[in-house]
């Protein structure tokens, strides 16, 4: 598999890091997630915007621009035979000395990493388990997608797999925060609840996206922060990140909800894959 480093292109078993890069000594580095369709990021810019906002905190140099990252995105789709996958575009602080001496990282280590994209078919449900493992406090106003996931890891760790189970945080004050990998809405009569960023809880790029397409769609949505018990009165409960999209959540312990069939999930995974085809057709 090629994968790309530094504005280089370079099959997986040829790359290197030093143990001195900070991203290894100190978890600092960021990242971003993809899926392609016909070799296309959706919402590319928002999470160029994510990332680079995390680099600006942390006065990590970003050394290519928006278009030499999807130029890179377009060689490895080609490189590697024109299928879509899943694609990690990571920043990595760069080597220093150990110590805490940098007030700044100005030769970071960019890698864009590809994997086989698979996923189940479309409206494939899963459960939803409340994990024992509470959502930390983010170190940033608003959660980075950063190095620093143990937090993820461990609450992965209560589960026997990630294919059809979803674990969901709390937070140390009990409210509902998100999933290992995903952000949580539910419905109820109409109305479309979804944890307030307040939580502490990544601002996901398909989580923005489907407030604003329930906006659109005149859905009254209640960003806030919720029990457990509010989620488990819910009529329907679903997911969401950019490699799965939208997923509907089944149960949560005995607790049944309406999962695929649930008429505000429909509604908003049809927009979903409207703006997906809208895109495919722009590109072209």
């Amino acid at each position: 598999m090629n994968c790309w480093m530094n504005g280089e292109l370079k099959h997986a078993d040829d790359l290197q890091i030093s143990p001195f890069d900070h991203g290894f000594l100190y978890g600092l580095g960021f990242f971003e997630t993809f899926r392609t369709y016909e070799g296309e990021v959706f919402l590319f810019t928002a999470h160029m915007t994510r990332l680079r906002a995390a680099l600006t905190e942390y006065r990590i140099d970003m050394p290519y621009e928006d278009e030499e990252i999807r130029q890179a995105l377009h060689l490895l789709y080609r490189e590697n035979g024109s299928e879509d996958a899943y694609y990690r575009l990571n920043v990595s602080a760069g080597v220093h000395d150990i110590g805490l001496a940098p007030t700044s990282y100005e030769q970071p280590n960019v890698l864009i990493l590809q994997k086989e994209l698979v996923l189940p078919p479309a409206h494939t449900e899963k459960e939803g388990v409340w994990l024992q493992t509470k959502r930390n406090e983010p170190e940033s106003a608003i959660r980075h997608k950063s190095h620093q996931y143990a937090n993820n890891v461990r609450g992965r760790f209560e589960l026997p797999s990630l294919q059809k189970v979803e674990g969901f945080f709390t937070t140390s004050e009990g409210y509902v925060a998100e999933g290992i990998t995903s952000n949580i809405f539910w419905a109820k009569q109409g109305v479309l609840y979804t944890p307030s960023l307040e939580t502490g809880i990544l601002p996901g790029t398909t989580r923005a996206f489907v407030l604003q397409l329930a906006a659109e769609l005149g859905v009254p949505v209640h960003n806030g922060l919720f029990p457990p018990t509010v989620l488990e009165t819910a009529d329907e409960v679903f997911i969401t990140n950019a490699i799965q999209e939208l997923v509907p959540i089944n149960n949560v312990g005995n607790i049944k909800f309406l999962g695929n069939q649930g008429p505000i999930y429909q509604q908003l995974h049809t927009g979903y894959q409207h703006a997906i085809n809208r895109m495919k057709v722009s590109d072209q």
